[in-house]
């Protein structure tokens, strides 16, 4: 037993010492200012990386990010059909897709689906 364990202990610091060799050994030693710099597909890399961010766009990833988790939610109402009573089936989704509606139509009225303004 005591042979084992001293092989895995034996391996374990090996292991670490051969990771922290290639650690040092893999370092860049040479900065170079145009590969430590971003590339950023032909725009000027010396810019701003703060550039405005569209507030209307970032509302409709967060609404669809809601309405999508609320969908996989949705999702398992269909299996337990079996399980439950009918008319408890029937008034659980009839709520569940009431208050998405409510949700989507609140949205609506806001405005923070139009894409025009």
């Amino acid at each position: 037993m005591m042979i084992i364990i001293s092989i895995i202990l034996t391996t374990i610091l090996l292991a670490t010492i051969v990771m922290m060799l290639a650690s040092i050994l893999s370092k860049k030693m040479i900065i170079d200012r145009e590969k430590s710099s971003p590339y950023e597909c032909g725009f000027d890399p010396k810019g701003s990386g703060r550039l405005p961010f569209s507030l209307r766009f970032f509302l409709i990833a967060v609404i669809f990010l809601i309405f999508d988790v609320e969908i996989t939610l949705l999702l398992p109402l269909a299996s337990t059909i079996h399980i439950t009573s009918i008319y408890s089936w029937l008034i659980t989704g009839t709520i569940f897709l009431a208050i998405l509606l409510f949700g989507l139509y609140y949205e609506w009225y806001q405005g923070a689906l139009d894409w025009s303004n």
